[in-house]
Formats: structure tokens, C-alpha cells, sequence
């Protein structure tokens, strides 16, 4: 097989031996910044799971790639893990998603809180979802996975124990403590089981933490895991966690 430096999304990418096209965005990056031409050989996935290699064909208002060959895609980690994070401030939650795809979260579900510092309404306005979803395919195009996790709707944080279910955020759920919290009796995280049916939910609150009624939502609903006595910058949190529990739990595929 020849290498593959470069690698394409096309969604509907077809079977070996058809013709697909770039978008408009992948076809400039591909002309416009890695300066390919035809005859170029470049690997091409479809976000659900097919990695494929082709060969370009035609270059000019878009990019034309002959498939080729469809090829082992890099395996997904055997535990899913549906990261629930609450929404930070600025740009940080950008980074929050394209490290825990990186890391191999299996779905992102942004939150928020009472004491997030935005609204729905806001983050509807800036069209925070859309850039998450692109984010998340940036990532998933960088660290070579061949399915790019969903970046689920936004949804508000009811302290409520039947939110989780309404949601079908997997069991088990694992919050993370904070390390000042006297509420709770958190897990360590080296003590958390592997997850039975290969599923589980990790919820990070935000940068002000949870208030007294959602911390008591959590309980009910949640196991509390803690990651040791320091505190953790809340952008930098899920990353820890997730290679934690990935590491714990042995995962294979995980990063």
C-alpha cells in the first residue's frame, strides 16, 4: 500500500474504484495549502468509520479523488465514553473538544449550568455548536480516527435526576469532584470499575462549579471520581479524566 500523507473527509465517500469530489473547504486546503496535483495519493474517511485510500484525479474548482482501496481503520476504544461538559468561557470549550476527540471520547454533550457564564441563547447566536462540530472533524482528521464523534445539541442542566435518562446519557455516570466539595465521598479513580457494557457518561461542571440543588442531582444520579487533591483547570480536567480512565481501565484503542 502506498503511504498516505494526507487525509480528506468526504462523507459519502464510495466504493473502491468510484470517483468522489472534495468540498469546497478540503479541496482548498488541498490546492490551496498543501498544493497537491493529480496523481497525488491521500486517504480519505467518511466519519462513520471507513478509512479508504484514493488518488487525485482532477484538480480546479474542486478536487476529483479516485478511491482505491478501502484500507483498517484506526480501532475506536472499546469503552464509549459521552463527554457531558459544562460550557466554558471564551474559546476553551473549543480545546475541550478537540482534545477529548484526540483522546477518544465517543460523543460530546455541551452543558449549562447555573453557573455557566453563558446562555443557550448566546451560544445560538454564535453559532458554538456549528464551531464545535468542526472542531471535532479537525481533530478527528488530525489524530488519524475514521469516525468523528457528535457534537450533540446544547442543553441546559436541570437538577433533576431524571435529566440523565431523558438524555440517554449511558450508564455509568462519573462526575467529577471537586477537590474542595465536603457533599460528597468521591471514588478515587484508580477504584472505578470498567464499565461493564462498554458504555459510560463523564460529566465536568464549570469553571464556578456546580450549585448546592445540582451537586445533590449529581449524587443521585452519578458516581463522584476523583482525580487526586489538586484542583484542576476546568478546560484541562476532562483530558485528565479521560486518559485516566482510559489507562485504568485498559481500554484498547483509546489514545
Amino acid at each position: 500500500m502506498r503511504t498516505v500523507r494526507h487525509r480528506f473527509f468526504v462523507q459519502d465517500a464510495g466504493a473502491p474504484g468510484t470517483t468522489v469530489a472534495l468540498s469546497a473547504d478540503e479541496s482548498a486546503h488541498a490546492t490551496r495549502v498543501l498544493r497537491l496535483r493529480p496523481g497525488a495519493v491521500i486517504g480519505v474517511f467518511d466519519g462513520g468509520g471507513r478509512e479508504l485510500v484514493g488518488v487525485v484525479t482532477a484538480v480546479g474548482g474542486r478536487v476529483d479523488v479516485r478511491i482505491d482501496a478501502e484500507i483498517a481503520a484506526v480501532p475506536e476504544p472499546a469503552v464509549a465514553v459521552t463527554l457531558a461538559h459544562a460550557v466554558l468561557k471564551g474559546d476553551k470549550m473549543d480545546g475541550v473538544v478537540r482534545d477529548a476527540v484526540m483522546l477518544g471520547a465517543a460523543a460530546i454533550r455541551p452543558i449549562v449550568t447555573r453557573r455557566s457564564e453563558t446562555t443557550l441563547a448566546a451560544l445560538e447566536r454564535g453559532h458554538r455548536l456549528e464551531r464545535w462540530r468542526r472542531v471535532a472533524l479537525a481533530s478527528a482528521k488530525q489524530c488519524g480516527r475514521a469516525v468523528v464523534p457528535e457534537v450533540l445539541e446544547t442543553q441546559a442542566f436541570t437538577p433533576d435526576a431524571s435529566w440523565f435518562d431523558a438524555l440517554a446519557l449511558p450508564a455509568p455516570r462519573l462526575v467529577l469532584a471537586e477537590p474542595d466539595a465536603r457533599a460528597v465521598r468521591p471514588t478515587p479513580a484508580v477504584d472505578v470499575p470498567r464499565p461493564g457494557q462498554g458504555r459510560a457518561t463523564l460529566v465536568v461542571g464549570p469553571e464556578g462549579g456546580w450549585a448546592p440543588d445540582e451537586i445533590e442531582a449529581l449524587e443521585a444520579s452519578c458516581v463522584a471520581v476523583t482525580l487526586g487533591p489538586r484542583t484542576l483547570r476546568a478546560d484541562a480536567a476532562a483530558v485528565v479524566a479521560l486518559a485516566a480512565l482510559f489507562a485504568i481501565w485498559r481500554v484498547e484503542g483509546a489514545c
